[in-house]
């Protein structure tokens, strides 16, 4: 009779205690991994959002002026474009003056 009662309080034991700190371990796992990808998202979009505004602030350039800017530094000053030189690399390479210039953003390593 004493063995039939250990192995019902061990079952309620297991059942009432360890299923519910594994269930909280799996989402907790599930929350972390859905907040790395949202925050991989959000790095690639301010990304492609900076590299469009650069792009249009030349187009903004070649309209008003009727050539394309020579460098980076004067959109960033004419244009109030802002770009974070620690966390991104601008690649602006002007062919010449009435010729789209090559835009590149690279996100700098951490």
């Amino acid at each position: 009779m004493g063995r039939g009662i250990f192995r019902k309080n061990l079952w309620d034991f297991v059942r009432g205690a360890i299923v519910p700190i594994l269930f909280t371990a799996v989402m907790m796992g599930m929350i972390v991994s859905g907040l790395r990808q949202t925050e991989e998202s959000s790095r690639a979009e301010n990304l492609r959002i900076l590299e469009d505004s650069i792009r249009r602030a030349v187009v903004v350039a070649y309209a008003i002026e009727g050539r394309y800017p020579q460098s980076i530094e004067y959109i960033e000053e004419r244009f109030g474009i802002h770009i974070d030189w620690t966390r991104y690399h601008v690649h602006y390479d002007v062919f010449a003056c009435n010729i789209f210039p090559d835009v590149t953003v690279i996100e700098l390593s951490r």
